[in-house]
């Protein structure tokens, strides 16, 4: 008798056993995916880790697997490994990995479906709620509980079902949701008989009065080549209709005459569609050297780190090497921090790389997702993948190159749901596992990477002169607190400077990009009578009000209300807006260029993939004059025409609680100015700050990357930070405030009994309650050479013996290894 080990997605730390029955014995193997019966009535995927004779050593029995999927596996043995050290590494469950890791349609799971017994007689009255559950299906016999509860407007429906079920109303059944679906096309084809001449003249001499079905089949005949066995290729019914310029009616004549027939065909959804590929750019001096130098780090080292400026042509480098190691017949993956990047580089390698190009994010669909998955899992030709950090899990035969670009990004970090992995670091070890060569590519680079390329343990090659030799731009600091103190800029956002030069740019067709981190119309509101702030019912937040809707929403959890036409606690309509976000910005932007085309790109306007590649296209076409942004607009982005940027507060960016801060702020604010002037001309940037002394202000003046670094690194040494320490977060939340402050003081003191001073609280953070849910943080210093294991068995120990207090049971307990 056989066993499997199996995972499934829940978060749970083991895997389980099941028993295989005897005619799947032979099928099941590591890699496949099975339905397995977990708890009392749901179905679940589960991933085959290990196929085994060994009975477990169990008092519940050993259930049978009921269905196998796959006739080979989905996974590959490297990706079960890799699970394996990102579950271990990152501290979080095995079924927290294979969640995040497998397209959704590749996952199954049961959904509660309700049916209604149509004989059903009530012999009494109905309570309202059981009624309005009997009356939502409406003519339908089967509804799913999530379906139930949109009808009926019920939260929660389960103990209607039930006591609808105890009176014999409705039946409850699980059934298995669908997943994955491949997309079919219809295609026409000529029935085999009328291949021989003589009888395709009978078919022409009986269409004689059918002037229209003789037409179209002229036009079959010529669109599809049938009858030359060198030129045949399959048509589409779309494609027929639309080429021959005639109606499915006259076609259902041909058809129901026998001529020609239907059939359905799986098409992929993947539409990279390209006529001529065109040749690879030829590098600049420089850009060749920087590909020289890139071999020789390889020859010693897995990891290299690019370190070049804004605009100094680093794709077109990522672009021989890609080109040079798919010629190897080699796979190579190509990771970017944020979708809105790929949609303007997808175009680019296209036209250079073809068909061999994927491309995959959430925002594909499920199906798209599920393509890409299977097309490199059964697939035997060199693929380029393109995607942001899930893209880690796909399933790669034989990696040669990942490339990281804008590596510094802290959107490389998972933060919720775990694993909470860094796809940066997680990409050298998926590299190191297919003996693949990691090129980490930035113009900040974070500095944990450029303290490992300068003390030897990764390669180091800089490019730094921009492509065509131009100039890199002028910097220009505007003190807004003393054009406020002498009234200059008292009911405005923009300094003098920055509207001159903005004029001046519009005026020779030129574009402008304008940077603030923060969207909606303002970050708070306030009384001005009795100082009331509108607060999120559910996190410690005051609300952002969003003109647009006319609302407050809370960036952490949704929660939304209408604006009040005044204050709710002392009743006078004096309410006004403290600090600005983008949609302020690009209020009084078209009151001040109100001829001016201009677009607003933050998470509000492109939450769609459709959203941002219109937006991005826009500009890049010149449709838009003046954009508008948030972070996304520091990443990557490549605008020929942009002359002017404006940094609108950055004092915002340096004045965080966090040691990144500074480092952070010098990014951000590089990697805006960089994308003015990248062509040839000098760009301008506008950077208003109250603070134009701040050595990080001067340090981004003059690109004074490495003097920030040496200030950061000494800082960080004195006190015990990355790089030069690893830092691991014990985040506990709970709804009870005291619970948690009792509970977390006791679990510091537990830890600090194996690990001494390295433990640092409890501390409060910021925001100190999150989605009903008050926060605290236990923080770990480890020295950067202590291996993780033991320190996750010290963890593993400390946790289970708070589990002995049932207080403890009340608080949810993550870790966050190398916080971002």
């Amino acid at each position: 008798m056989k066993f499997a080990d199996v995972i499934l997605p829940l978060p749970l730390e083991n895997s389980y056993t099941y028993r295989i029955p005897e005619d799947m014995e032979k099928a099941v193997t590591p890699g496949c995916r099975v339905i397995v019966h977990f708890g009392k009535k749901r179905y679940y995927t589960a991933i085959v880790m290990a196929v085994h004779d060994k009975e477990p050593l169990s008092s519940f029995e050993t259930k049978d697997i009921y269905a196998l999927l796959d006739a080979s596996p989905v996974l590959r043995r490297p990706q079960l490994r890799f699970w394996k050290w990102i579950s271990s590494y990152y501290l979080c469950k095995l079924g927290d990995v294979y969640k995040a890791a497998l397209p959704s349609g590749l996952k199954l799971e049961s959904e509660t479906s309700v049916i209604y017994n149509e004989d059903y007689e009530a012999d009494t009255p109905l309570r309202p709620n059981e009624q309005s559950v009997l009356d939502a299906f409406g003519g339908a016999l089967k509804l799913t509980v999530s379906e139930l509860e949109k009808k009926t407007g019920l939260r929660n429906v389960v103990p209607v079902v039930a006591s609808l079920m105890s009176r014999g109303a409705v039946e409850v059944s699980e059934e298995l949701k669908r997943g994955f679906v491949p997309k079919t096309r219809t295609f026409i084809r000529l029935v085999e008989t009328f291949y021989d001449e003589e009888k395709l003249q009978e078919v022409f001499n009986e269409l004689k009065r059918a002037k229209k079905q003789e037409l179209l089949l002229v036009s079959f005949l010529d669109l599809s080549h049938t009858l030359n066995p060198v030129l045949r290729k399959e048509l589409s019914k779309k494609e027929l209709l639309e080429r021959s310029g005639f109606t499915s009616n006259v076609l259902d004549g041909l058809l129901k005459r026998g001529v020609l027939e239907c059939y359905e065909k799986e098409v992929g959804r993947l539409q990279i569609s390209v006529c001529r590929l065109l040749p690879l750019l030829p590098l600049s001096a420089a850009q060749e050297k920087a590909y020289g130098d890139i071999h020789d780090v390889f020859k010693t080292k897995e990891v290299c780190l690019l370190h070049g400026v804004t605009s100094s042509g680093k794709t077109e480098v990522y672009i021989h090497l890609i080109d040079e190691v798919l010629k190897l017949g080699r796979q190579v993956l190509y990771l970017l921090p944020e979708i809105a990047i790929t949609t303007q580089i997808t175009e680019r390698l296209a036209k250079l790389f073809g068909n061999r190009l994927l491309v995959y994010h959430s925002k594909f669909s499920d199906n798209e997702r599920v393509e890409v998955w299977n097309k490199l899992l059964h697939g035997n030709e060199p693929m380029l993948v393109l995607g942001v950090r899930s893209s880690l899990f796909l399933p790669f035969k034989d990696l040669g190159l990942i490339i990281v670009d804008e590596e510094h990004e802290n959107t490389y970090k998972q933060q919720d749901p775990a694993p909470r992995y860094h796809a940066r670091n997680a990409a050298i070890v998926l590299a190191g596992m297919h003996g693949a060569k990691t090129l980490l590519g930035s113009a900040t680079p974070s500095i944990d990477s450029y303290f490992n390329a300068t003390t030897g343990k990764y390669g180091l090659v800089e490019l730094s002169t921009r492509y065509g030799d131009v100039l890199m731009p002028e910097i220009i600091p505007v003190d807004i607190k003393e054009l406020k103190r002498k009234k200059i800029m008292k009911d405005t956002l923009f300094s003098p400077l920055l509207v001159t030069k903005i004029n001046d740019a519009l005026a020779v067709g030129e574009q402008v990009i304008l940077f603030q981190n923060r969207r909606g119309f303002a970050p708070m509101i306030e009384c001005k009578s009795c100082g009331w702030v509108p607060h999120c019912v559910n996190c410690d937040v005051s609300l952002t009000y969003h003109k647009i809707h006319n609302r407050l929403v809370c960036h952490y959890c949704g929660y939304a209300i209408q604006l009040p036409p005044a204050c709710p606690e002392c009743k006078e309509a004096d309410l006004r807006m403290m600090g600005f976000g983008t949609e302020k910005v690009e209020e009084e932007i078209a009151t001040l260029f109100p001829v001016a085309k201009v677009e607003r790109l933050d998470f509000d306007t492109a939450r769609t993939r459709t959203a941002y590649e219109r937006i991005i296209s826009d500009f890049e076409q010149g449709k838009t004059q003046i954009l508008i942004g948030t972070q996304m607009l520091s990443k990557g982005l490549d605008f020929g025409n942009v002359s002017v940027v404006g940094i609108l507060n950055a004092d915002s960016l340096m004045n965080f609680p966090d040691f990144r801060a500074h480092e952070r702020a010098f990014q951000l604010m590089v990697q805006v100015s960089g994308r003015a002037g990248r062509r040839d001309k000098r760009g301008t940037v506008i950077l208003q700050t109250s603070q134009p002394e701040h050595p990080i202000i001067r340090m981004v003046q003059h690109f004074a990357y490495k003097e920030m670094v040496g200030l950061q690194l000494s800082e960080r040494s004195m006190f015990r930070y990355p790089p030069y320490y690893r830092l691991i977060v014990l985040v506990l939340r709970s709804r009870n405030e005291s619970v948690l402050s009792e509970m977390s003081s006791m679990y510091a003191g537990k830890l600090r009994l194996h690990l001494g001073e390295r433990v640092l609280g409890p501390v409060t953070p910021p925001v100190t309650r999150v989605q009903t849910l008050h926060i605290k943080k236990i923080i770990l210093k480890i020295e950067i050479a202590a291996a993780i294991a033991p320190v996750r068995e010290i963890l593993e120990t400390v946790y289970a013996e708070m589990m002995q207090y049932p207080a403890f049971k009340q608080l949810l307990v993550h870790y966050d290894v190398d916080p971002a």
